[in-house]
């Protein structure tokens, strides 16, 4: 106990370093700008930034990686609440009630209760972070080959199968993935498997260039195809940005309430803040003794909403960090980035490398007051970058793409996999497959390969090995229990969107779904 104490002190303290603070601030405030354009999201953010963040140290690239993804979260609310067109699909519960605030005149009032109740959620967040990551990653300091091998299955029908709402599609796009994880040399035997005479293919595919692509480079090729249009204009406010001691009384429960829901989601692999989103909405309208304010602006709608898609950050992190799967495509990407930067996922985040560690959660914790005063101070200038054109964001982005993949290994064959990847991933949204499937299975195939491989040349062959443990068993359950999750996760989104009365919007930045009449 007084050893994590002092790791979490001298975390805070390597925090705390004027690089730190100022890459921090920098992180946020681009993550807000992502998430307050209509089309783009947290995950495209994460994945077009992520170069930048190689001549980093290991601690600070990921603190600005999660300034990115909170920042993202919040600033979708700021479109919801002044254009009705929610930056992120995590803020879609939003916009119901933060545009009625704004038609009365209160949009100011709006964008405060969004921004604290942001702070709230995502600081909450971080007490989950603290106290259930280094419980979980001593569990996983008993995993062997055999549950190495099924640890991955588990993470791949949970991300394949949930995240696509088809469980064939989900299987599909995860099967693809590990196909495209056999690429380069043999980790076993050292034999060269499918790198069509390429040397620069002798490590696998770039796990970077194939997340720029995915994620970001389709994202352009998507917004290209359609008709350039200029956005709403931002409402304009003159009400302070402020919360008075009344609003913050009567919201504080609702906070509680949607940090324990976003927390929750956001540890249970696959559901994501979307789904978060609708349930603190929806938790916050039944308890709320002004239930006649709801659908006609009602702060404790907004409060819910945001408390909740906030929280998920923290919660989300725990079983990337700890056991290697992520729970929604965010995270898929961070943890492509701590690949990059030599670190695998797992136990040794929390023994080997415990002070980066916990350098990163004490900047995650600071990240939160960096987007409360970044968000309070600059409200009124993001509003007007929601309306950026995409005839200017298109062309931005596909250069950020191309200069991002060249400047990895200055290597042009780097850029045409990227090229190659975003053609892959315009495909996959446009056949309703799963990108994030399929950096899942880039990362985590070549860790289920060895797991299997190992145990089978420890058994003499003999694949008993795979069923030898209780763990081995406990993970097979819940493999299954993946493989079934996207009908029960997709009748509770159905649900929680119909009694919000909301839209679904698009990751693709589609126009949103109706889902009631």
């Amino acid at each position: 106990m007084l050893e994590t104490l002092s790791l979490m002190g001298q975390g805070f303290i390597n925090a705390i370093t004027p690089l730190n603070l100022l890459f921090m601030a920098g992180g946020t405030a681009i993550g807000i700008i992502i998430g307050c354009l209509p089309g783009l999201s947290a995950a495209m953010g994460v994945a077009l930034l992520l170069p930048m963040t190689f001549t980093m140290p290991p601690e600070t690239g990921l603190i600005v990686l999660g300034a990115i993804y909170c920042g993202a979260i919040f600033g979708g609310s700021i479109s919801a609440i002044l254009i009705h067109t929610p930056g992120t699909p995590a803020s879609a519960a939003t916009a119901i009630e933060g545009y009625q605030l704004t038609l009365k005149g209160k949009a100011g009032k709006a964008l405060a209760v969004a921004c604290f109740s942001s702070f709230c959620g995502g600081l909450l967040s971080c007490i989950s972070l603290y106290f259930f990551a280094p419980a979980l990653a001593q569990l996983a300091m008993k995993f062997g080959s055999p549950e190495y091998f099924w640890l991955s299955i588990f993470g791949l029908t949970i991300i394949a199968g949930v995240a696509s709402k088809s469980l064939l599609k989900g299987l599909i796009s995860g099967a693809l993935g590990l196909l495209i994880s056999t690429i380069g040399m043999d980790p076993i035997e050292g034999v060269k498997r499918f790198m069509f005479g390429q040397a620069s293919l002798y490590e696998g595919i770039n796990t970077t260039c194939a997340l720029i692509g995915l994620f970001s480079m389709s994202q352009v090729l998507i917004l290209a195809e359609k008709k350039i249009k200029e956005r709403e204009k931002a409402a304009k406010f003159k009400d302070k940005i402020a919360l008075d001691k009344g609003d913050i009384k009567r919201i504080t429960p609702t906070i509680f309430r949607s940090w324990i829901i976003g927390n929750i989601v956001g540890i249970l692999p696959g559901a994501g803040a979307s789904i978060a989103c609708f349930m603190g909405y929806n938790t916050s309208r039944q308890f709320s003794k002004h239930k006649e304010e709801f659908g006609h602006g009602s702060i404790e709608g907004v409060a819910g909403s945001e408390a909740a898609n906030n929280a998920v950050t923290g919660g989300s992190l725990i079983p990337m960090l700890t056991l290697g799967i992520p729970g929604e495509s965010v995270t898929a990407v961070l943890m492509g980035g701590l690949i990059i930067q030599g670190l695998q996922p797992g136990p040794e985040l929390f023994t080997r490398y415990a002070p980066m560690t916990y350098t990163f959660f004490a900047g995650f914790v600071l990240v939160q007051f960096a987007m409360l005063f970044i968000g309070l101070l600059g409200c009124r200038g993001f509003a007007q970058i929601s309306r950026l054109s995409d005839a200017i964001l298109i062309p931005c982005v596909a250069v950020l793409c191309v200069v991002g993949s060249f400047a990895i290994r200055k290597n042009f064959v780097d850029v045409v996999i990227m090229m190659i990847f975003g053609v892959l991933g315009y495909l996959f949204r446009k056949f309703d497959l799963n990108p994030a499937a399929v950096v899942l299975a880039l990362i985590l195939g070549p860790i289920g390969e060895k797991g299997l491989r190992r145990s089978l040349l420890l058994s003499g062959g003999n694949p008993a090995i795979l069923f030898s443990t209780p763990l081995c068993w406990v993970l097979i359950v819940l493999s299954i229990i993946g493989i079934c999750s996207p009908i029960f996760m997709e009748r509770m989104e159905k649900k929680m969107v119909k009694n919000a009365g909301g839209d679904i919007p698009d990751e693709s930045g589609d126009d949103p779904v109706r889902t009631t009449d």
